[in-house]
């Protein structure tokens, strides 16, 4: 057979294995080429969040509520994966292994952890309903955020701060 054939039936088989497995993962959930990132966070039926812990992705789960399963690999994500599983109790961080890879079954054992009916999960639930009040609290006429970026303003301005909440 001619190398360029043998490449071109490769290519094949790899195509229809590829349309399989798309065909078996629509079967479980919705395929999407992109989607908002903030609009999946805020559907009710999310039960958690898995994340690179980028600052965006740390940002948009804490308004939306939704604990995450922490995911970090390298710049800002491992201080901002630490900040929301040891420090604001909303999440848990997987554990590589010695070779520093992620296994599936550590992937598995934090969703788990985070979706399980046992004490902990539950913790972590509520801990992360609890800041989804204090971010919608805090970007209201008055809130911390709000009164923040009206001093901000005002300094920019020229004029002086009425109030700093800084």
């Amino acid at each position: 057979m001619r190398p360029e054939v043998s490449r071109e039936k490769e290519k094949e088989d790899e195509d229809e294995d590829a349309l399989s497995y798309m065909e078996e993962l629509e079967q479980q959930g919705m395929i999407v080429p992109w989607c908002s990132q903030l609009e999946v966070l805020s559907h009710s039926s999310l039960g958690c969040f898995v994340t690179h812990c980028g600052w965006n992705s740390m940002l948009e789960s804490l308004p939306s509520g939704v604990p995450v399963v922490a995911v970090p690999r390298w710049s800002d994500q491992g201080t901002n994966a630490k900040m929301m599983a040891e420090v604001w109790g909303t999440g848990v961080r997987v554990k590589a292994n010695e070779e520093g890879i992620v296994e599936s079954e550590e992937v598995k054992r934090c969703i788990e952890k985070v979706m399980g009916g046992e004490e902990r999960g539950e913790e972590m639930r509520r801990i992360a309903k609890k800041w989804k009040e204090l971010t919608r609290e805090a970007v209201k006429e008055g809130g911390s955020s709000d009164l923040n970026i009206k001093a901000f303003v005002k300094e920019i301005e020229g004029g002086e701060c009425s109030s700093k909440v800084f």
